[in-house]
Formats: C-alpha cells, structure tokens, sequence
C-alpha cells in the first residue's frame, strides 16, 4: 500500500487490527480510491492469507446471473447452464470474498445473501443440498447505503449484518501528502510496463496536481502517470503538458470578500483564515491546506510563520 497520510495511515492500521478477527468489514469511499486493494490488504494481513481472495463486482453482474455466480448452479437449472459452476463462495473456501458495489444486487440476491450470513449455510442454483462455506466477507460501496436503506433499495437487515466494522476510505484530495509519492511510484511502473524511461514532473506541476481535486482519485491520477509515461519518456512534465481540467481551479467556488472603506491588515487575515481552516477540518492539515487551495508545505510555513502551531 502506497502512502505516508496521516489519514490513510491510520485505516491501514486500523485495517490490520480488524484483520486479526473474521469479523465482517464494510469499506465506504468515492470510486477510484482503491477499495479492492484495501480489502486484498486486509485478507493479507489476516491468518486467512494462504487461501483465497475472491473479488465480484455486483454492478457488473446482469440480475439473472447474479445469484449463480455468487452460489453457483448445477447443469441444466436453466437455460444455457450445460455444466456445473461452483460459485464464487466455493472459489473463496477458507479465505475471502469481496463483494464490491454491494449497493447494486439485487433484493432477490439479497435476500439469499441475508440468509448465508447468518446460517453460513447456501444452495446452488438448481441444487437442493446445502453447503457450508467458511470464508470472510468484506463488502464495499461509493453509495450511501443508509440513504439506500431509507429508501427501500436496499435491505435494513442485510446492512447491520455487513456493516459491523464500517471504515471511511479517504478520498485523493484529502492525501495531497502522497500525491508526489504516487506519482513517482504510478511513472516508474508505467515506465516498467512500456520499457521506457520514466518521465520527471516539475516542482510547479506537483503543486498544481496537489491543489486539483481528482474526481476520478487514484485511478484518474494512475491514468494520467500512464499516459506522460507514454507520450514523455524520460522528459519534463509541466504544468503545460497537463489536460486542461487538471490546470485549471475554476472548478474551486471563487471567496468574495469586500473590503471595508477602513481597511484591513492582510497578515490579520490570513491568520483568521488558517485558523478557520484548521477549525473546520478538525485540525486535519491536509485538508484545511486543501480548503485554502494550498500545498501542505506552503501551509505549514504559514503556520509556523504566524506561530499558530
């Protein structure tokens, strides 16, 4: 795992305490911010390592599908099925299974999920024997399943049964910290795969992709490393080679301030402003760095200039 945060820091090691039980862990964050990673982490850690790490994306799945690859089926159940098919609750036998975009199954999957979950116990579509499984469950969703749960798309009891140890993945604009580390780690990968040399960003160019707020995170800034590995090998990266909606910060809702017919003493400010920012964030730095559209060092140089920490 790729990353010195303060916040992601903190889930790898809350992360590792939760690995030590089998205990079932719900993983909640934007897409691209690396929830299957996270999970593989977790089954690594655990003493379920050595077997297997089994991952179904739910949204990907057509509903009448859903439930055979989830339990599997038994030849001729339905129309097309010409050979059995374990399942991926077989495949993880002694390991872990990774439900990712829980939000999107279906009720009927839920149902029968809801009913595995607490016996431990599942039919193969098609079969009336019954088969225990021991594996792990960890679910992820970019979907407010509370909302899901109001508004009757997802199951209130199947949520408390997968949301007994829930944990927040941090979005890529609240670890501008590691942006610079990413970079150097996505390029020298990209680099690797194409056989080219890996290109060298500008210090002015980091600082811009450490103000930008990727709406995509780590897989967007992945796939921009990819991309000037390719079309800049072994050159300079600069603000200048970057797609248009990583230079520009129009997106960031412009401040208004008017200036009162006395005056105001600027350095006064700017103090009140930090202080604001570190207030609203709970004195997480990165993100009151963020909120001022300020790289973490130019933040903390202000700080220190105004004494505030």
């Amino acid at each position: 795992m790729i990353g010195n945060a303060p916040l992601f820091t903190a889930l790898l090691r809350s992360l590792a305490i939760a690995s030590a039980t089998d205990v079932t862990v719900m993983l909640q964050g934007e897409s691209g911010t690396g929830k299957e990673l996270l999970a593989d982490f977790l089954h690594r850690q655990s003493n379920r390592r050595e077997a297997p790490f089994v991952a179904i994306n739910c949204a990907a799945l057509p509903e009448t599908l859903a439930e055979s690859e989830l339990f599997g089926h038994r030849r001729g159940a339905f129309t097309g099925a010409t050979r059995n098919n374990e399942g991926r609750i077989k495949s993880a036998e002694g390991g872990t299974l990774f439900l990712d975009e829980i939000a999107e199954m279906s009720p009927q999957v839920q149902a029968k999920l809801l009913r595995f979950l607490e016996s431990g116990e599942y039919q193969a579509v098609g079969d009336t024997a019954r088969i225990i499984a021991n594996i792990r469950i960890v679910a992820a969703t970019h979907a407010d399943l509370r909302e899901r749960v109001r508004s009757g798309h997802f199951r209130a009891d199947l949520f408390y049964r997968l949301n007994v140890v829930p944990f927040q993945v941090p979005p890529l604009r609240e670890r501008t910290d590691d942006i610079k580390l990413l970079i150097e780690t996505f390029s020298a990968r990209a680099a690797q795969k194409y056989q080219l040399e890996s290109p060298v960003y500008s210090r002015e160019c980091i600082a811009q992709l450490e103000r930008y707020d990727w709406p995509g995170n780590i897989r967007e800034l992945r796939n921009l490393c990819e991309r000037m590995a390719i079309l800049l090998p072994g050159k300079e990266v600069t603000l200048e080679n970057l797609p248009m909606e990583m230079r520009d910060n129009s997106n960031r809702k412009p401040y208004i301030l008017s200036l009162p017919d006395g005056g105001i003493r600027l350095e006064d400010l700017e103090q009140d402003l930090l202080q604001q920012a570190l207030n609203k964030t709970l004195g997480n730095q990165s993100k009151a760095a963020n909120m001022l559209g300020l790289t973490r060092h130019t933040f903390l140089y202000r700080l220190k200039k105004y004494s505030i920490v």
